[in-house]
This record gives C-alpha cells, sequence and structure tokens, in this order.
C-alpha cells in the first residue's frame, strides 16, 4: 500500500444515508464543510464512515440501502476493495430513527441487572448489524465524580465496582451481536473541573488508578470490548489524546489490549485548536498516532493531508501509520470486510422496535426506579382516588429520553419527521392503570422562569386525594437542556421553577408524591414534607408505563440508587467515595452527607434477610474469602432486591473510602421463597494504590458490611487478611463470583456482581 493509501484507513467521515435509499445524502456537506467531500476522500479508501443513520431521521430499510451504495462506492473506488468499518452511538439503544429507546446507564445502574443490561445490549447489537453497522460508540465507563457535570446521565454510577460490572456486561451483550464496542472515555473526563464539559482534570495517578481507570480495564477482561475511544480532559495539563502513557504504555503494554483505539469526535484537531499542544494540524497528528490513536474521528483532519505531510518530511516515522494500520484491518477482517464474498447488501425489512425490544425495554425500567422513601404510606396509589398529576414532565414524552435517544439527539431538529416511536408520558400511562379521576397542570416549564401556571396545579392538587409532582430534567446537548453533553449545572437545586411547584403542592397539605425523572440526581431535602420521593433517571420509551406501575402497585419498586441523593444543593462535589475528612466533622461547618445514600433503594414489601455466615474469619492476601446471605419472601407478592457487600478498611498506608463496593447480586423471589446468596470475593479486591503507586493486598483487620446500601448495613463481619504484603499487576481479580440457591436447587454462579 502507498502512504495515502494507509493514511486513508486510519480516518473516518461523516456522511448520514439518504431518506430516500439513493446515493450519498446532502447532509455530508454539513458535517464535512471544511474538509474535503465523499468522492475524494474514498480515491484511496475509508476508515470509517461516520453515523449514516444518526444523522438524520431516515427509514431503516431505505438507509440500508443507502449505506450500502455507499460502501460498493468506497469498494469500488480503492485498489483493493475494502469497504469502511461504520460506525453510530448505541448509548441508549441503536440511536436511529424508529429504533427502540432504552433507558439511560443511570438507569442500568439503578437495577444492579447485569443480566438484563447484557440482554439489552445484544438486542442493541442486533438491530446495528441488521442494517450494516459493524461498530457501536458505547458503553460511557466514566465515574460519576461531580453531579453538576452535564454528562452524569450518561454514566452508570458513582462506584467504579457497579461501573465495571454493569459496563462489562453491555460490552459482553454488544459484542456477542457481532459488534464491535467502544469503551469510552478514556480515561478521566468525569473528573473536569466545577463539572464543566472538557474543563481540566486535576486528578492524581492514584485516583486515577483508584477510580477512572478499574472500569476500563474490566470492560475489556471481562467483557472483551475490542476498541476504546479517548477522553478529551486534559489530565494534569496533558490531553488523553496526546499522551502514550496511557494510550500505549497503560493499555498496550500493561493490559495487553489488541484492538482499535478511536479518537472522540474532533479530539485529535482539538491539540491543536483548544488545547494548544500543538501549532499545527500535522503536529497533531504526530501527537495523537504516537500516542496511540489508530483513527480519527469523525472525519478527515489531521489525519488527512498533514499527517500525509507530516510523515514525508520525517517529522512521523512510517512505522506508526503501519502499527495504526494493522490494527484497523485486523478488526475489519475480524469483522469479516476482507472476505473474498463478503456484500454490503442487508436482507429484509430490518425491525429496530420489537416487541421483545420493548419488553426489554419496559423491564430495564421497572428495576431502575427507584423509592426513595414512603413513611405515610401514600404509595401506592389507591384504587379509586382522585388524582392530581401536576409538574411540566408530567404530559412530555421526552422527559422519558437522555440526551442520546435518536428523537433528543437528532429528531428535534427534524420535528416534521415525528418521534419515531410511541412514548407514552407519565400522565397518559397513570390514566391507564389508575381507576380514579385525574386532573392534570404543569404548573410551569422544566427551565424558564415564571409561576403563572401555578395557580392551577395548586388548585388541582388542593381537590385531589393525592397528588403526583414529576419534576426533572430536559435532556439537550450544549444547553439546549438542563441535562446532557454540554448541559452543566451550576447547583443541584431543581431547574428553573420546578422545586417552588414541589414546595406549593406540598403546602396544601394534600399528600404529595415528587417524582424526580432526571439525568442527575438533584438535592431533594427541601422537600423532605413530601408524602413519598420517588426518582428514576431517563426511563427510555416504556418509561411512563414502568412509573405508572409502580405507583399504582402492579410493580414492587425495586431499584437501588447507582449515585447518591444530596441533602443541599451546594455541597459538591461528593460521592460516597470518600475517606473520614470527606465526610461530615467537626472540622468543618458543611456536611455533605446525602439525604439518601448510594445503594438505598425501599420497596412496598421488603424481603427478610436473615443470617450472615463467612467461611472463614482470616482471609489470605492470595485467597478467596465466601459470604453466604439468607433472604426471604414473607410476603404475598413476588419482591426483590439487591444485597450489597462492601469492604471497610480501618487502617492503611492511605486515606481509604469508608465503604467500598465488593460484590453485588439482584435477589427475585415469589412469595414463601427462600435463597441463600453466595458471595466468593478474592483478596485482589480488597487491594488499593500505596503511597508509592503500586497495588497492594495489606495484611491486617478489615469488615465486610453486608447491606442493603451503603450505610444501611445488615451485618458486619470482621476478617482478618493475612500474609505478607503482595503486589498486584493488571492479571489481578476484578470482579466477585456470586450465586443465588432457591428451593434447593444448585445455585447458578456469575462473575459480574
Amino acid at each position: 500500500m502507498t502512504l495515502t493509501e494507509k493514511v486513508s484507513q486510519l480516518v473516518g467521515l461523516w456522511v448520514g444515508a439518504d431518506a430516500s435509499g439513493g446515493d450519498v445524502a446532502p447532509y455530508q456537506g454539513d458535517m464535512t464543510q471544511h474538509g474535503p467531500g465523499f468522492a475524494e476522500v474514498i480515491v484511496d479508501g475509508l476508515g470509517q464512515l461516520t453515523r449514516p443513520f444518526g444523522t438524520a431521521p431516515v427509514d431503516p430499510l431505505l438507509g440500508a440501502q443507502s449505506l450500502a451504495r455507499a460502501q460498493r462506492q468506497v469498494m469500488a473506488a480503492n485498489r483493493f476493495g475494502i469497504p469502511a468499518q461504520v460506525h453510530e452511538e448505541c448509548l441508549a439503544g441503536f440511536a436511529a430513527w424508529g429504533a427502540t429507546a432504552y433507558p439511560v446507564p443511570l438507569s442500568w445502574g439503578a437495577a444492579f441487572n447485569t443480566d438484563l443490561v447484557e440482554q439489552m445490549a445484544a438486542e442493541i447489537g442486533a438491530s446495528m448489524r441488521s442494517v450494516g453497522v459493524h461498530q457501536g460508540l458505547a458503553p460511557v465507563l466514566d465515574v460519576v465524580r461531580d453531579y453538576r457535570w452535564g454528562r452524569v446521565e450518561e454514566a452508570i454510577g458513582e462506584d467504579p465496582y457497579l461501573v465495571g460490572a454493569i459496563g462489562a456486561a453491555y460490552v459482553r451483550g454488544l459484542e456477542g451481536a457481532g459488534v464491535v464496542a467502544t469503551l469510552k472515555h478514556f480515561a478521566g473526563y468525569s473528573a473536569s473541573q466545577a463539572g464543566r464539559n472538557h474543563a481540566p482534570v486535576s486528578a492524581g495517578p492514584r485516583e486515577m488508578a483508584e477510580v477512572y481507570y478499574p472500569p476500563f480495564l474490566t470492560a475489556l477482561r471481562e467483557g472483551g470490548a475490542r476498541s476504546v475511544m479517548n477522553s478529551y480532559a486534559a489530565v494534569d495539563g496533558v490531553p488523553a489524546a496526546a499522551d502514550p502513557r496511557l494510550l500505549t504504555d497503560l493499555l498496550r503494554e500493561d493490559w495487553a489490549f489488541e484492538g482499535t483505539v478511536v479518537a472522540d469526535y474532533f479530539s485529535v484537531a482539538f491539540l491543536r485548536s483548544l488545547q494548544r499542544v500543538a501549532a499545527t494540524d500535522g503536529e497533531a497528528a504526530a501527537l495523537a498516532l504516537t500516542a496511540g490513536i489508530d483513527v480519527e474521528l469523525p472525519s478527515v483532519y489531521a489525519y488527512g493531508e498533514p499527517l500525509v505531510e507530516a510523515v514525508r518530511s520525517g517529522a512521523v516515522a512510517e512505522e506508526l501509520v503501519d502499527r495504526a494500520l494493522l490494527r484497523v484491518l485486523v478488526q475489519k477482517v475480524e469483522l469479516g470486510l476482507l472476505d473474498p464474498d463478503w456484500h454490503p447488501e442487508t436482507h429484509g425489512a430490518p425491525d429496530l422496535d420489537t416487541t421483545g425490544q420493548r419488553e426489554t425495554a419496559l423491564q430495564l425500567a421497572r428495576e431502575a426506579v427507584v423509592l426513595l422513601s414512603n413513611d405515610v404510606g401514600a404509595l401506592p396509589l389507591g384504587a379509586g382516588g382522585r388524582l392530581a398529576v401536576v409538574g411540566p414532565l408530567a404530559d412530555d414524552p421526552y422527559a422519558m429520553l437522555g440526551c442520546y435517544s435518536f428523537p433528543t439527539h437528532v429528531g428535534t431538529h427534524h420535528p416534521e419527521a415525528g418521534m419515531g416511536i410511541d412514548i407514552p408520558t407519565v400522565l397518559g400511562a397513570l390514566r391507564e392503570h389508575h381507576d380514579g379521576p385525574i386532573t392534570h397542570a404543569p404548573g410551569c416549564t422544566v427551565s424558564a422562569p415564571g409561576r403563572e401556571g401555578f395557580e392551577a396545579a395548586v388548585a388541582a392538587v388542593s381537590e385531589a386525594d393525592v397528588a403526583v409532582v414529576v419534576v426533572g430534567d430536559r435532556a439537550g446537548l450544549f444547553g439546549r437542556g438542563t441535562s446532557g453533553e454540554g448541559c452543566d449545572a451550576p447547583d443541584l437545586r431543581l431547574p428553573g421553577e420546578q422545586q417552588a411547584l414541589a414546595e406549593a403542592a406540598i403546602a396544601t397539605g394534600t399528600p404529595v408524591v415528587v417524582l424526580v425523572v432526571s439525568g442527575r440526581p438533584y438535592a431533594l431535602g427541601a422537600l423532605s414534607g413530601a408524602a413519598a420521593l420517588v426518582q428514576t433517571f431517563f426511563p427510555g420509551q416504556r418509561g411512563g408505563q414502568a412509573i405508572a406501575e409502580v405507583l399504582t402497585g402492579a410493580v414492587n419498586p425495586s431499584g437501588h440508587l447507582p449515585v447518591s441523593i444530596p441533602r443541599h444543593p451546594g455541597a459538591q462535589p461528593a460521592t460516597y467515595l470518600a475517606p473520614t475528612l470527606g465526610r461530615a466533622t467537626a472540622v468543618s461547618n458543611l456536611d455533605p452527607t446525602p439525604l439518601f445514600a448510594f445503594g438505598h433503594g425501599r420497596s412496598y414489601q421488603e424481603l427478610t434477610w436473615g443470617e450472615v455466615t463467612c467461611s472463614e474469619h482470616e482471609w489470605a492476601v492470595d485467597g478467596e474469602i465466601t459470604v453466604h446471605v439468607q433472604v426471604t419472601n414473607e410476603g404475598r407478592s413476588e419482591a426483590s432486591d439487591v444485597v450489597q457487600v462492601y469492604l471497610h478498611d480501618p487502617v492503611a498506608q492511605v486515606a481509604r473510602p469508608e465503604a467500598l463496593l465488593l460484590a453485588f447480586r439482584r435477589v427475585r423471589l415469589a412469595p414463601g421463597e427462600s435463597a441463600e446468596v453466595t458471595f466468593r470475593v478474592h483478596a485482589d479486591l480488597a487491594s488499593y494504590i500505596d503511597p508509592d503507586g503500586s497495588r497492594i493486598v495489606e495484611p491486617g483487620p478489615v469488615t465486610l458490611r453486608v447491606a442493603r446500601s451503603s450505610v444501611d448495613v445488615h451485618t458486619e463481619v470482621p476478617v482478618t487478611i493475612v500474609g505478607d504484603v503482595r503486589r498486584l499487576g493488571s492479571s489481578r481479580r476484578l470482579l466477585a463470583r456470586t450465586a443465588v440457591g432457591t428451593g434447593g436447587r444448585t445455585p447458578q454462579e456469575v462473575t459480574v456482581g
């Protein structure tokens, strides 16, 4: 291959599929207006096609036909007949018109159900393959550290173990469907200062190794992801896109990753334009290629002619181009794109929103609804009662969707096309599931000032037996929403006039259920007078039904918080992963104690937790310890819970978190059924980074906490880690093994939480 042919395999091109099924769509000019056009780019081949279905609404069949035509053009244009690899977003479902919109990742975390997340990802992958897509840009493995960050909705939670376990399950599902999973954003992106998108990151090496790296290693090792996307973040001044210690030394040499590293959109060009570590696009290309970025996305900028000139001038060794090219071509071989009989045409009319997919979306939405409080028994809603449903999100279908769901991400720019899928609202679903009279008034908008609608809303609440006030977020991009990429929050007070609306409803004396449908946790301490508090995170297209089923008691709530719920709007940033001095102490007048802790979740009918037993009281530094927990359903209906195990290390060489999640398992029991939940936890999971930067397992006393949340401890099990200090590498154990045995059946053991 010539140099230009090689480099052509290292770039993408943003070309939307034609809604008529014809040739390349006109949208490509909008996305590549400062770069070469389609016909010019493909002369020597093309590495990737960017988002043919995620650029504008297009019928799936016609879009597949358009994509096949584009692939034929790519193959015909280059000497070797190599097609492009096609990638799409798939964070909350395949981001295409008419595809199922699943709950956002924060809801995956709330469900604590790895099996269901894997099933969802397999369905997403099957949809993508059915129309000719090979790579998905998901999952997001950034650990939440500041709830003000707009992309909290895209993350799975604030605990690296939870993020790794759930993320690995998603990867298994997507990769099992034959679609390349892309882990993002590697690494440290969510640590941006003040929660501002793309802001600098000042995390130290220990925090990076303890918090931000582990989910990526878990998803690679336990999930089998074949691609990684760099973070936009500059950590301690070094942009990830230009950091060989991150993308080569750690990822390739230490972790033995053999897949492709793709650039987050425009991040190579940002090295010159925004981060200013390069004076020219050629220098930016040199930095990124040397660091280990194989493919520039979304279109041709630095890796085009600037890279070719840098190689010809001797500024960049051609061996670096060859290194990236080999990785790209090997992946195309794995996908079958270089098989002699490969062709781009797909068969049949694709259905991207099947009954089975909607059912999976519904079940995940159900399991992600978190009952925060219900102290006066206002829930479930009584049959036949007068119900007021108020709030700006009560009758808004967009309230169900995150910023990477197609109707929100792209569809808002094309209202003439419609949403493409049916999305019941909370109000509509309650009209179907509640048999009493319902009144409705929005009261206010999500974010605009103005209380003109308060009077009608308060009147509706006053005349009702119970009220549901639906508040939260409207997702968008870059300031066009209250949550989503580029929609960062100054504090954690509910946007606009929504808190005042909820307070006015509570002041009527009518029992009020505050339902928060959002992309981040908000401070709810001022709403403690509510009869009940319910939280869910952008629950997808069947979210309205799931919420109505939970509120009316048709479904027993079983979600648990993947992030804490703050008490005060300004005590940030703070997550549960804090040592003693990061918590409430006498040395500061500010109390960051959350209103509801990580892992919290209540139910109408709780499982009874019984005896906890441990196999040993000594835990070898290289061994495994087994914990058994007895749980029983003493009620008259099916019930679920999440059994959690935390580590408390009272003395260590560094200041460690008060509690650290080691394992979890969702349990569902029929009435009268009992189960034994077994956790097999390797000592590697108790390791940490010592002052010298090494990961060690240190002997000494620790406590295993079997708990309903990070603060609601059922039983403490004191054990002693014994042996000499043990140093670990990347081959360490990353997940506990868990099993549930019921009714005398043999427990089925899994290693995903």
